[in-house]
């Protein structure tokens, strides 16, 4: 009888410790307060996270709110904020605040609107949220490596992505999102990790137009996570970058019936089904030992901790898109999700909702004009035979600087200076889409038209009769060298060519012989420009890089900015790549060694494949280049240039080199401010270079000596390319 009383009690006992430890949590202090009085006693989320024998994570998590501890470790976390909160009180006069977290999408982003593809109820009601993926409570020993600031966690406006736009999986079944969230992922094979990611995981963005697309999820596999799931660490076949189709991989897909693009399984594979009732069934793979991330556009992003390669990917998801290949991959994919080809329409006769155009889009590929179309393109490969160098009366040719001044026209002053200072226009391809009018259908051929300036297209027209001063490039070709005679040139040149005829009344006329233009056209780049020039700036912003800035604070800041964060200045060097990768895959060339010359390759069958669209912006960013060469010179003669000619005085400021977007001058002192000309109140002279963050602007390449620059010259090396002391090309700048 005793022994039963005694059972009794005990039971009891359990039961009344159960209910002290759940009202004990809820003792915590809220999630801001947890935060406020670890940084004021100056502790890091590891540090607690180690004597807590926790994830660094973890305690993010807490701090945000997004999860809870449990015991035994919620107990004496408790314990640490309680003689915390005695240690620093909160003042008297300020109240606790929850921080507002940053925006997890730009404001161009939208919340989800109807797919083209479905109709208008089907899209009014949303689908069910799958069940949340439960965050992982399990100690990880990388996760307190992790030093970056973490990034905000999305806005949740869908509760389908309400774990942000990717993972990074680790060898441990842990999945590193943004915002320090980790994720459990069960999945032991690739189609049970897809399955996963598509039903638990929540991963994936909303669409950045309302007729576009949400962004598939995306899973990074390390190189610990690649084993797990069976796949190599190295690709045997190293031309076509893929898994052979009888790997077991590839083999475990399609039992499971999923596909693959024709890309294969290579470093990003693309794993889907056909769209059920109009929703996308869809995993976007990226395998870092495969080289996933190119070290040229994304530093050594793969070396990091999984918790850091979440926030570098993350941070650019955010502010671009969420990765789906390399960058220059995604330049083409924002330009589409910015302006789909298609939108919703009702059709009249039936009622119902079918896929038209969209207004201002590229709505469908569309061929060149022979004169556009590389060598291997159809078009020209049926005029010219393999092997035939086309004259620039045959071929568009519309490339940026890489021109050198004759050393023997540098003047004795120049020879008496110092230094080669080199200046670098920012994202000058970038700036070059801002408000640029380029055609969106197919070219029509026509002779002798009159020239117009709003025209997007391609003009045969001879440009040689404009004479400039022979220190200066001539804005017409790629290597600064006066035409010889009539060559084809895309609108932005020719512009330029009757904006210096009318400028400086220079004895000549514009008179093509015949042209190739577009009858519809808009400004297709602008939502691309300004998503991208708002995502570099505000990068630059957060390695302390603002419009704000004087110029000499600009100079300093520029001078450190890529030691600030390192994983920011990865997130910069890759939207960087984004521009000018992006501009290059307009006129992608075939990749494939069974490609034979003359025949069509896939790139040909997309509306983005257009040849005469790069032209355009490689042609405004050289004349852009040429136009403040032009002004910086004319801002620094004490003698305006006669009427008629330009042909400058021996005081002006030429430069001695240029390279795409770079300049090289000789300077008295090492610093652009001793050369860039200013007025009398200390402003950036009228129309030329001007140091600043902002596409367009310029900022400090570097500096040599001049001995050193004038060796380059006579050698017939441009002093551009290595003004930095490395090799500009290489550093992708």
């Amino acid at each position: 009888m005793e022994v039963t009383c005694l059972t009794s009690e005990n039971e009891l006992f359990r039961a009344v410790d159960a209910l002290l430890e759940q009202v004990a949590q809820n003792d915590l202090p809220p999630p801001a307060e947890r935060r406020r009085l670890r940084e004021a006693a100056g502790l890091s989320q590891a540090q607690i996270a180690a004597a807590l024998d926790a994830r660094r994570e973890a305690v993010g998590n807490w701090e945000l709110g997004k999860t809870e501890p449990r015991p035994p470790k919620r107990a004496a976390y408790a314990r640490l904020l309680e003689g915390l909160a005695a240690r620093f009180p909160t003042p008297h006069a300020e109240a606790p605040v929850a921080p507002v977290p940053e925006a997890f999408t730009s404001s161009s982003a939208v919340p989800p609107a109807p797919d083209p593809a479905q109709t208008p109820t089907a899209a009014a009601t949303p689908s069910p949220a799958p069940a949340a993926a439960k965050p992982s409570s399990s100690p990880h020993p990388g996760a307190t490596t992790a030093t970056t600031k973490p990034v905000p966690a999305p806005a949740v406006c869908d509760e389908r992505f309400a774990n942000g736009p990717l993972g990074v999986l680790d060898g441990e079944g842990s999945l590193f999102c943004v915002g320090g969230l980790v994720l459990d992922c069960p999945a032991k094979t690739v189609p049970a990790l897809v399955d996963w990611t598509l039903s638990e995981a929540q991963l994936g963005a909303p669409r950045l137009h309302p007729s576009g697309k949400d962004a598939d999820p995306l899973i990074v596999l390390t190189a610990a996570a690649a084993e797990q799931f069976g796949l190599p660490l190295e690709l045997e076949d190293r031309r076509e970058l893929r898994l052979p189709e009888d790997h077991k991989v590839v083999k475990q897909l399609g039992r499971a019936k999923w596909q693959l693009t024709r890309r294969g399984f290579g470093p990003w594979a693309r794993i889907y089904r056909p769209a059920e009732g109009g929703r996308r069934q869809c995993v976007q793979l990226a395998v870092l030992p495969w080289g996933a991330l190119d070290t040229r556009s994304w530093g050594s992003t793969d070396q990091l901790e999984p918790a850091e390669i979440a926030h570098v990917l993350g941070t650019y998801a955010a502010r671009v898109i969420t990765p789906r290949g390399s960058t220059a991959v995604c330049g083409l994919e924002v330009m589409t999700a910015l302006r789909p080809p298609t939108r919703a329409v009702k059709d009249e006769a039936s009622g119902s909702w079918v896929s038209g155009p969209l207004p201002g889009s590229l709505t469908e590929a569309v061929d060149p004009a022979p004169v556009e179309a590389p060598d291997e393109h159809p078009a020209a490969a049926a005029l010219y035979p393999r092997g035939h160098q086309r004259t620039p009366a045959e071929v568009l040719d519309e490339e940026a600087y890489e021109w050198i001044r004759d050393p023997q026209l540098l003047t004795d002053a120049e020879c008496e200076r110092a230094f080669a200072v080199g200046i670098d226009v920012n994202t000058a391809f970038l700036a070059a889409a801002n408000r640029l009018v380029v055609g969106l259908s197919g070219p029509v051929h026509v002779k002798a038209p009159a020239f117009g300036k709003k025209t997007p297209g391609s003009w045969l027209v001879d440009l040689s009769s404009i004479e400039l001063d022979p220190r200066l490039p001539n804005p017409f070709t790629q290597h600064g060298t006066r035409p010889e005679g009539p060559a084809w040139y895309a609108t932005p040149t020719v512009a330029y060519a009757q904006e210096l005829i009318d400028t400086y009344r220079l004895p000549a006329q514009i008179r093509p012989l015949e042209a190739w233009i577009r009858t519809e056209a808009s400004p297709y780049l602008d939502p691309w420009y300004k998503r991208l020039s708002e995502a570099y700036k505000a990068t630059m912003a957060d390695l302390g890089v603002t419009s704000s800035l004087s110029e000499e604070e600009f100079l300093v800041a520029m001078a450190r900015h890529k030691a600030t964060d390192p994983a920011l200045a990865a997130v910069l060097s890759a939207i960087k790549s984004t521009v000018k990768g992006g501009i290059g895959k307009l006129r992608e060339r075939p990749k494939s060694i069974r490609h034979k010359f003359g025949e069509r390759w896939p790139a040909l069958e997309r509306p983005t494949w257009r040849p005469d669209i790069r032209a355009a912006v490689i042609s405004t960013a050289r004349v852009n280049m040429h136009r403040k060469v032009l002004k910086t010179a004319l801002a620094t003669q004490h003698a305006p240039a006669p009427s008629g000619n330009l042909l400058l005085g021996q005081d002006a400021l030429l430069p001695i080199a240029l390279l795409s977007d770079c300049a090289v001058y000789l300077s008295d002192g090492p610093s652009p401010l001793d050369f860039l000309p200013h007025t009398a109140d200390g402003k950036p002279a009228a129309g030329s270079f001007r140091l600043g963050v902002s596409p367009g602007m310029v900022k400090h390449e570097g500096t040599q000596e001049l001995l050193w620059a004038v060796q380059m010259l006579d050698a017939g090396h441009n002093p551009a390319r290595h003004i930095k002391g490395t090799d500009a090309a290489l550093d992708g700048e």
